[in-house]
């Protein structure tokens, strides 16, 4: 009975020390955590051309994994409505295109900007095709879905969007059902906005 006892303390020790330990967020130089920050990732844009992340400095973010021929499609008409009511004040949306979900993604990147300017006029930043999930997930969305700020989930559909301060953190995450127009996502920006 001793021997049991001492056993059971054994692993409450080290799965105390485990948990303890892998808690703890890694720290960026400048202080930010590593596990919640983007800045250090270059993404391509729908061009092919190189991005760094840190280019948007200064600046709040709303990164949405988009498809084109979605039900959630029409949050282009809201996302592009955001993005011109608060561009101005240093407000920048990166859309992903993602051909995971059922498939509505299937087009090149030149037919996606194609659709996206001539059906909705989208003026916002449009990226090159990734995955947002999976083992080909691109490292920008290993932070974005698992993270200390909004934890750790894979992204469940097309249109889900993550809002990042002006120091590149994660700091919200909003599911595909809540519209970009949303009270929810318009006060988020407007609170990063005021930082």
């Amino acid at each position: 009975m001793r021997r049991i006892l001492l056993n059971l303390i054994y692993i409450l020790i080290i799965t105390t020390f485990l948990l303890h330990h892998q808690t703890h967020a890694i720290k960026h130089p400048n202080g930010n955590n590593m596990n919640n920050n983007i800045s250090h990732i270059t993404v391509k844009d729908i061009d092919g051309k190189s991005v760094k992340l840190s280019d948007y400095k200064d600046k709040v973010l709303l990164i949405v994994n988009v498809a084109s021929y979605c039900g959630k499609t029409k949050q282009y008409s809201g996302l592009e409505e955001i993005y011109r009511k608060y561009k101005s004040m240093g407000f920048e949306i990166l859309a992903f295109p993602c051909n995971q979900f059922g498939e509505q993604e299937p087009g090149t990147n030149e037919e996606i900007k194609n659709f996206c300017s001539s059906k909705y006029d989208v003026t916002f930043q449009l990226f090159d095709k990734i995955d947002v999930n999976g083992k080909n997930q691109s490292p920008l969305y290993s932070i974005l879905t698992d993270n200390e700020a909004t934890g750790k989930a894979d992204v469940k559909w097309n249109f889900e969007k993550f809002l990042i301060d002006k120091d590149g953190n994660v700091v919200a995450r909003f599911l595909s059902k809540v519209e970009p127009t949303s009270t929810e996502i318009i006060s988020a920006i407007e609170k990063g906005l005021a930082k």
